[in-house]
Parts: structure tokens; sequence; C-alpha cells
């Protein structure tokens, strides 16, 4: 069978029989990797350790008619253990990973590198928690192509400020498309937004925590609309709860 090497980080794992697991990778180069780990499960496995959620493995594999055998798996990135050891970071890359595995089955280097260095972030504790989640939300979302509009209206091209956000069309708009009680945004959460889009952390790491949070529910609500259905590990992430301004 043919044999083939990538970088991949690990998304989520499932038990196979008494030793095997069945695991759950997103690859810089093939994209979606489903492979089972023989005998992973047991203490004399040579690396079971590598194959846990939020590791980056440089590995060997052979295909399968189904899924495809791991041969080796040596880590290039182990941010597992410091990323467990933190609830607000465990939370926040659970959502990451399962986006990842939404959003991406093709290969796309884009998303690859944006999953490893948010969570390589998250493990140094670069940023809160809160903040590099929301940042990767709305970068993966814009490789996959939906970048949201947070200055022009995202309907009429009208240029901006706008306070009206509407995810269903795509960002914000002006007053005259805006439907009745959609949520207003201040000036500040607007301006968080954007810089989280472009990776401004001087002004993400400066925002208060109410703007944070409006932001925060923000990008959940546009997240969790381009994906059709909700993101079960959101609901768990450790952050204050979102506030909308009506």
């Amino acid at each position: 069978m043919p044999t083939y090497r990538d970088e991949a980080v690990v998304l989520r794992t499932h038990s196979l029989g008494e030793a095997d697991r069945i695991v759950t990778m997103l690859g810089r180069r093939r994209g979606k990797i489903r492979a089972v780990a023989k005998g992973v499960r047991r203490t004399t496995s040579r690396f079971g350790a590598r194959l846990e959620p939020f590791m980056v493995v440089d590995l060997q594999c052979y295909e399968g008619r189904s899924l495809d055998v791991i041969q080796q798996a040596e880590s290039l990135g182990s941010y597992g253990a410091p990323i467990a050891a933190d609830y607000a970071a465990f939370t926040a890359a659970n959502v990451i990973v399962e986006t990842a595995d939404r959003l991406t089955d093709e290969a796309s280097p884009q998303q690859y590198l944006l999953l490893v260095g948010a969570l390589r972030s998250l493990a140094r504790g670069e940023h809160g928690s809160s903040l590099t989640l929301d940042s990767y939300l709305l970068r993966a979302l814009s490789i996959a192509g939906w970048a949201p509009s947070f200055g022009d209206c995202a309907v009429t091209g009208e240029p901006g400020p706008h306070t009206a956000f509407v995810a269903q069309l795509g960002g914000m708009v002006a007053d005259a498309v805006a439907p009745p009680g959609a949520p207003r945004l201040t000036p500040e959460t607007i301006g968080l937004l954007g810089a989280l889009l472009t990776g401004n952390w001087a002004t993400a790491d400066a925002a208060a925590a109410s703007t944070r949070a409006q932001a925060s529910g923000v990008i959940a609500a546009y997240t969790q609309w381009h994906l059709e259905r909700g993101l079960r590990s959101l609901p768990h992430v450790d952050r204050a709860t979102p506030e909308i301004v009506a």
C-alpha cells in the first residue's frame, strides 16, 4: 500500500477496540486525515502521547481502504499538556479544533498554519485565551470565504462607520437595511473586531472586558451562522457572558 508523510495537527481521537485509537488530524498537505494508531493505548506504546488532541506531529502513514494506518509519529509541537493545564486555554482549544474539523476537508496550508499558530499561542499564553479564540474564528472564516465586513455596509457598500451588526447579512450594515432589533455595537467593539481580524494585538490586548464580551458574542453568532449548526464545545468556553447593546 502507498506510504506518505505529512505534518498534522491532532483534532480528536476515538477508542477502537481494547488498544487502538482512531485519530482525526488536519494535515498540511493532505487535509483531513483519519487513521488508526494500533496499540496506542497500551502503556508500552512508542508514540501514544504524541497523538493526543492539540499535538503537532510529523506523521508517516500507509493508506488503507477506509482508514489509514499510522506507522510513525514524531512530535513537532507539544501543545497538549500546557493547554490541558489551563481551563480557559483548554476550552478555547476545543472550539478551535472543532472549527478546523468542520471547516477543512481538502488541503489548505493557510488553515493549517492558522490552526498551528492559534494552538501555539494558547500553549504559551501569549494573549487572553478568549482573544486568541475569537481571532482564530474570524481568520478561519475569512480563509474559507466568509470574511465579515466591519467597515462599509455588507449589503449596499455604503461607507461606514455603521453600528448595526447582522450575521446573516455579512457584518456591519447601514441603518437603511438593518432589520428591526439588529444588535448595535459600540465603536470600541468595532475597533476590536477589526484588530482581531488583522492581528493587531496591541489594540486587542488593551480592550476592556465589556468590549471583549460584546465582540465574543458577535463572533460566536457569525461563526455558528456560517457553520449552519452550533459548535458543541462553544458553550463551555471560559469567558464572560457576551453583551450586545440593542
